[in-house]
Order: structure tokens, then sequence, then C-alpha cells
């Protein structure tokens, strides 16, 4: 197990992290997830023995690793430009970390071979361990990258934006890989990510990070279906939010009562995000938002239609399913919320 306790870290006048407690599971997938700037990287380079924290403790099985190197750690680290060495072969790249051992630890040269050999196998590159990383993909680098970091018999494998140089196509086939390649090895894996798709496909767990602290941590369906804070709601997945008024317990926009539970949210100016999946066409009863559409969209099994409602700036976004005409622009929907997240929210406005 891996735990963090009250870690740390700032440059200059700049808070990276602050006071960050976290435990990672054995065999566990944990995404460290948020925007650039959150602390996502400082704090995998931290894990990594990259980088030290000001404050706090790094634990392995129980064991203080705060002030040793990366080399006296055992994690193997996945770069996002793979730092693949462009001189050498492969199999060379791949047992790089094996051949730079001191010579007490340092395998003979035909065991790293062999091992690059197995690893390169296991990563579905039989065969290409002659080759120079100009001569393959980038699917194939990274593929290259992460079997080097494995060379080693890592305890730990940190992956910082593993995909994020790859085509789309690419990055999805991989990621399905690398589940099904970290179920097999029973790896305990801590990779970082700003896309929240890749988070919430591949992790155990999610680690929502902003302005250097813990947002929210769970399973990808509590993320998404259960956000705690305003920002993870805005963050993670499509969301519209509406400034409301919450009073007797019911939410209103521009007097309009929404038939959301207002349950644990104090009276007054409130926050109502809700997903484009999360309404119905009401037949404009009483209580329903009347939107005008400005355009509709194919997006995977359904229309995405965009529309203003008066009152607000900003526009909203709905999901309709593509068995009928997607609406014309100008016409007039009335919606109704059928699940919503309420937070205070002081700056809430139109």
């Amino acid at each position: 197990m891996i735990s963090l306790d009250g870690i740390s870290k700032r440059f200059g006048t700049f808070d990276a992290l602050r006071n960050i407690d976290l435990e990672v599971r054995d065999d566990e997938f944990l995404a460290l997830l948020g925007p650039s700037g959150s602390g996502k990287t400082t704090l995998l380079r931290i894990i990594a023995g990259l980088a030290f924290p000001d404050a706090g403790r790094v634990s392995f099985n129980g064991e203080d690793v705060t002030d040793l190197k990366v080399a006296d750690r055992k994690v193997g680290f996945v770069f996002q430009h793979y730092a693949l060495f462009r001189h050498m072969s492969v199999a060379d790249n791949v047992g790089f970390g094996l051949s730079v051992r001191p010579r007490r630890q340092r395998p003979r040269k035909p065991e790293i071979r062999a091992r690059a050999r197995d690893l390169l196998e296991l990563v579905q590159l039989g065969g290409l361990e002659d080759r120079y990383p100009a001569q393959l993909s980038g699917g194939q680098r990274q593929r290259v990258a992460l079997a080097r970091a494995l060379a080693v018999e890592p305890q730990l494998l940190l992956l910082d934006e593993p995909f994020g140089a790859l085509d789309a196509k690419v990055r999805k086939e991989l990621r399905r890989w690398l589940r099904q390649l970290h179920e097999q090895m029973k790896l305990t894996s801590i990779f970082v990510t700003h896309d929240q798709e890749e988070a919430l496909e591949l992790a155990d767990r999610v680690v929502v990070m902003n302005d250097g602290a813990i947002e929210q941590i769970g399973p990808p369906e509590d993320i998404y279906m259960a956000p705690r804070s305003s920002f993870v709601s805005g963050f993670v997945g499509d969301t519209n939010s509406l400034p409301v008024t919450v009073a007797d317990g019911v939410p209103r926009f521009h007097d309009r009562p929404i038939a959301v539970d207002a349950a644990g949210v104090a009276e007054g100016s409130a926050r109502l995000d809700f997903r484009p999946h999360d309404i119905a066409l009401d037949g404009d009863q009483a209580g329903s938002l009347p939107m005008i559409v400005t355009g509709a969209y194919r997006t995977g099994g359904n229309w995405r239609v965009e529309g203003t409602v008066s009152g607000l700036s900003r526009v909203i976004e709905i999901d309709l399913a593509t068995d009928r005409p997607p609406p014309e622009p100008g016409q007039r929907l009335a919606l109704r919320i059928t699940r919503g997240r309420l937070f205070p929210d002081e700056k809430a406005r139109p």
C-alpha cells in the first residue's frame, strides 16, 4: 500500500500541493485527474522520488521512503513523450534500467536480452527488438516505454499522461490494452490525466484534484453521478448550470420551481447542475424550463441540442434520442430536469 500523509509542496509563492492525504491500495489502478496546474504531476513525481515534499510523509508498505531517490524506490515511470533513446535498439531501450544497475545487482547481458524479449512479447511487439524508435509508430513507442518501465520489476507503476501524444483511435486501443495488462500482471498503478473519459474508463478509483488539493476520491461512477463539489460537477462530464434560489426547501430559477431535492442545501443562492441527459420534454407544464433551440448535431446515439433560456447567459445542452428528427432552430422546448445536484453558490448569477 502507498500512503501519503500531509504532503505539501511550494514553488516560490505558489502552493503546488496543500496537505495531501491519500492511500493507494495494492493492485489498484488509480487516476489523478484535474486541470493543468492542479498539482497532479507534482504529486506523481513526489511518489516516484523525482521530487521531494516540503512537508509530509511518503510510505511504501509501511516503510518511510520520503527521502529516498527514485532509484531506491523500485518504481517504473512512463512519460508522455516516451523518452526513448534514439540511438538504441528497442531491446536495448527496454533493458536499459537493468543494464545500469550496480554491478552486483546487474543481470548478465544474455539475461537482460531475454527479459527484454519476453516483455516485448507481453506488450505485443515480439520480433521488433532490433528496430529503432524512429522505425515505430507512436503507439508502438509508447508500448516500448511501458516495457522498459516493467523491466525493473517495479512494485509501483507510474504513468504521466501516457497517451497524450497519440491520436484518439490509438489512445482508445491502448487504454483497453493497458487495463488488461494491469489486471494480468496484478500491478499497483497510478496515472495522471486531464482526460475525463480516460480516467472514468480505466481507473478503479479517481482522485479529482484542483488548486493543489483533493476535491473528491471515489469510483468512477460516484465521481460522475454523485459529485461532492461544484468543481467536480463542472469538471467531470458535460454539465449545465442554473443559478437558483432555495426558499422553503424548493430551488427556483426566476420564480420557476425546479423539482430537485434540496435536502442539505442552505436557503439562499445556489447552483443547480444537471447533465444533458438528465432532462425530459415536458409539454410546457408548470415548472418546466423553456428553451429556444439554436442548433443540433449528432453525438453517438443522440442528438446534442443547444439552446438558450431566458434569464441565462450560458447555452444549455441537452441530449435527445435519434428516433425522431432533431428540433429546428427557433423551436421552443419545455424541459423538465429529472436529476440534478445543488451546491451552495453565493456567486451564482445569470
